[in-house]
């Protein structure tokens, strides 16, 4: 009982009373992160998908937990995995955009100059694996990684910013069955797979392997994968041809590949599920599966949310998140209540029963008790989101000038920031100092602008964006002197 006692403590610590419900087991759990790439809100059948057949991840939601408010904390691949990472803001880190190599800057064609494009995750920051691995867990790291340049070839690890000098002990960056994999010399065609055959995907063979090695011992396996993004392309030609029979008429033909790469995924998470299943590891495992960033624009049918990948609409930043732990977890049920992504690191704190990191300043906060149904999201609590640069980096003109929902198509992004507080989100564009404030509960969509009607509300809610932003050091986009 004194395992419970303990983690007790830190619910409490919270602030938020224990449900007299809540069980603890004897010992911490291990823990599986899975995070997808580019997956959207609305791209799993347990998120409504009218289209796509997602059967292990519904599975993981029925003996689960299933949130309806989770949130990236950016809508953009590095600066989310950072803050997963480390708990802290993409904002504070400095890390506001995809890891760019040297030389390349941002352009210079806008009326604003973004911030010098992020180069790497400092090795001074502290990750989850440099807080488990000494609480007692062995750490792997499986898949993509984007935290540093590109050392040698796209997405290949750094041998002194990787994930092995950033406290896991042991991990592999292979793409796996992805269509990275076919990229340089291993771009030769390959045979289509036989109906009902998904492929081999070394990357999940290989985070079995851990599983395996690791199955008398308390592990954290931090399981990346490169699904779903582009490159989208699959070489399971009999998912295509049921997924062209299922979309909509005159759908772009490219989103029935696309819907072959989130069953593919689904059956990749599939295995290990299974896998812990037959180790006998399932019931003292905490299981987290979510997604870095909103859906591809071009791919995902991210309503009815508008917006996608790359920007603070709703559709760029919310995001799928599951949890099971069964007997602490209720199964089988959801919540809209909102956490972000710089919540993961002290909420698996929490459930390891090891403390955070000393001295370092965490935007994220414990949602343990949300996620075992103990308790709710602080009533006060903001979230706070910031990208103060310009997408597309190139062909900008060429884009939707508007964003939309279901648009289908790369849409302009501008600098902006945004800030929900209770159910009202406000978005601020830095290039014309124009505010737009929503009710997403009345109005998930963001069509209807209340800024117009309510403008004390919007002014008080972007003077606490702006504070926050300033707290956190932000970078900023700043004006191009021109002669």
């Amino acid at each position: 009982m004194s395992r419970f006692r303990d983690l007790a403590r830190i619910l409490i610590g919270t602030g938020i009373a224990v449900a007299a419900s809540f069980a603890a087991p004897a010992s911490p759990p291990n823990i599986v992160f899975i995070l997808a790439d580019d997956l959207g809100i609305s791209d799993l059948r347990c998120y409504g998908s009218a289209w796509h057949d997602t059967p292990n991840l519904d599975r993981l939601a029925r003996e689960g937990r299933r949130f309806t408010s989770a949130y990236a904390a950016a809508p953009i691949c590095s600066a989310s995995r950072a803050a997963l990472l480390t708990g802290r803001s993409p904002a504070r880190l400095g890390l506001e955009f995809v890891i760019k190599d040297p030389p390349a800057v941002p352009p210079t064609d806008h009326r604003l100059q973004p911030p010098p494009y992020p180069r790497e995750l400092p090795l001074s920051e502290v990750t989850l694996a440099e807080v488990l691995g000494p609480g007692g867990y062995a750490t792997g790291y499986f898949g993509k990684w984007h935290l540093n340049p590109h050392a040698g070839s796209y997405l290949k690890w750094s041998d002194t910013l990787g994930p092995l000098q950033q406290g896991y002990a042991e991990g592999d960056e292979t793409f796996g069955s992805h269509p990275y994999s076919e990229r340089g010399a291993a771009a030769q065609p390959r045979p289509a797979l036989t109906t009902g055959d998904y492929g081999s995907d070394a990357l999940t063979e290989k985070a079995i392997g851990f599983l395996r090695a690791h199955r008398h011992e308390r592990f954290f396996l931090h399981l990346s994968h490169y699904y779903v993004h582009d490159p989208v392309r699959t070489r399971a030609a009999w998912l295509v041809e049921k997924y062209q029979a299922r979309l909509p008429a005159g759908a772009d033909p490219r989103r029935a590949a696309y819907a072959a790469m989130v069953e593919t995924l689904d059956h990749l998470v599939g295995q290990v599920l299974q896998e812990l299943d037959a180790l006998g590891l399932s019931e003292n495992t905490l299981v987290v599966f979510t997604s870095d960033n909103g859906g591809h624009p071009v791919f995902a049918a991210n309503g009815p949310s508008r917006g996608s990948k790359w920007n603070l609409y709703e559709g760029g930043i919310r995001v799928p998140w599951i949890v099971r732990w069964p007997g602490v977890v209720p199964a089988g049920t959801e919540s809209d209540a909102p956490f972000i992504g710089t919540d993961l690191l002290p909420s698996l704190c929490a459930s390891a029963g090891v403390p955070p990191p000393a001295g370092v300043t965490l935007d994220g906060e414990n949602v343990l008790p949300l996620w075992t149904g103990a308790g709710a999201t602080r009533p006060d609590r903001s979230f706070v989101w910031h990208f103060p640069y310009y997408h597309p980096e190139v062909k900008f003109a060429e884009a939707l000038p508007r964003i939309g929902v279901n648009d289908f198509a790369v849409s302009q992004t501008r600098p902006h920031s945004a800030l929900r507080s209770g159910d009202r989100v406000l978005l601020h564009f830095w290039e014309t100092g124009v505010s737009e404030l929503y009710d997403t509960a009345r109005d998930p969509g963001q069509q209807v602008d209340l800024a117009p009607t309510d403008p004390e509300g919007a002014r008080h809610l972007r003077r606490q964006l702006e504070s926050e932003l300033k707290q956190q050091g932000a970078r900023t986009a700043t004006v191009i002197p021109r002669t």
